[in-house]
Formats: C-alpha cells, sequence, structure tokens
C-alpha cells in the first residue's frame, strides 16, 4: 500500500541506464528519482531528473505511444530536438506528443547540477526510436529492451 505524501527528500535516487554501454557514458551523471511509483501511480510516471555538468538526460529519442512533458525545476539546460537547440530554465515547459518524430533529449551544458521534472503516460506496449544511433527500444509482452535497428540484440 503506498502512501499519501511522501518526502522526496526520502526516496530512492537511481543512477545508471538500462542503455548498452557505448551508448550509456552521455547520461553518466544523470539521477532519478521516480515520485509515481512509490505513490502507486499506473496511467503516468513522474520522476525528477537531475543532470550534473555535462550529462545528457538521455540519447536522442522519441516515443511511439507516450506522451512526455518536461518542466526545468533548477538550473540551465538545453533542449535538442529536431527543431534545434532550446534554452530550458526553470519554470520553462515542454512536451511531445505519442507517435510524432520528435527526436529529443536535454543536455546540461552548465558548470552546475540542473534538475526537471518529467511526466510521461506509461503505455503496456512501446517503442522509442533513436535516429542519430542504432539503438530501439521495445516494451511489449517479453518485456523491456534495448535492440539494434534490425532487431538483433547487443
Amino acid at each position: 500500500m503506498s502512501k499519501t505524501v511522501l518526502n522526496i527528500s526520502d526516496l530512492p535516487v537511481r543512477t545508471g541506464s538500462g542503455y548498452p554501454e557505448h551508448y550509456a557514458k552521455a547520461v553518466k551523471g544523470r539521477s532519478n528519482v521516480s515520485l509515481g511509483n512509490p505513490l502507486g501511480l499506473t496511467q503516468f510516471g513522474v520522476n525528477i531528473t537531475t543532470l550534473a555538468p555535462g550529462a545528457w538526460s538521455s540519447q536522442r529519442h522519441w516515443h511511439l505511444n507516450e506522451d512526455e512533458l518536461v518542466l526545468a525545476l533548477d538550473g540551465e539546460m538545453v533542449i535538442v530536438d529536431e527543431n534545434g537547440r532550446h534554452s530550458f530554465t526553470n519554470g520553462q515547459v515542454m512536451g511531445w506528443k505519442a507517435n510524432t518524430p520528435n527526436a529529443h533529449h536535454i543536455i546540461n551544458e552548465s558548470d552546475k547540477p540542473a534538475k526537471f521534472l518529467v511526466v510521461g503516460s506509461k503505455s503496456p506496449i512501446e517503442e522509442a526510436n533513436y535516429p542519430d544511433i542504432d539503438m530501439h527500444y521495445r516494451l511489449d509482452e517479453k518485456g523491456p529492451r534495448f535492440q539494434r535497428k534490425d532487431g538483433t540484440s547487443f
């Protein structure tokens, strides 16, 4: 049974990545605190992501079945998407509709940590496309997995 009110400082901080090792280097310095899972939410995910200086939020990607919204909480970041580079600072919000091929990620190019809130739908069947690298993500009855674009395993 989940609690109704939680202190963010009491929640575990996750580091690391499920990416294959050679793609994970860019996200070293990224950490996440899940807000939705400890509250028992099942229809959407809510996380606070912190990026150390130089860290990326992810490889540039877009989702087939999941909407995604980000809200800058602290620091100076840059969002890179198909429309270029966008300054992303406290109080700014950006979102991407599912099945819209606008690959994106967030980079902390400053010399201080930066933080943002990310909210995304939780589809039981999902694909994420990574146009800049030979990687594709799948989530289905077989579970989550990263593969090469031809479907082979890493």
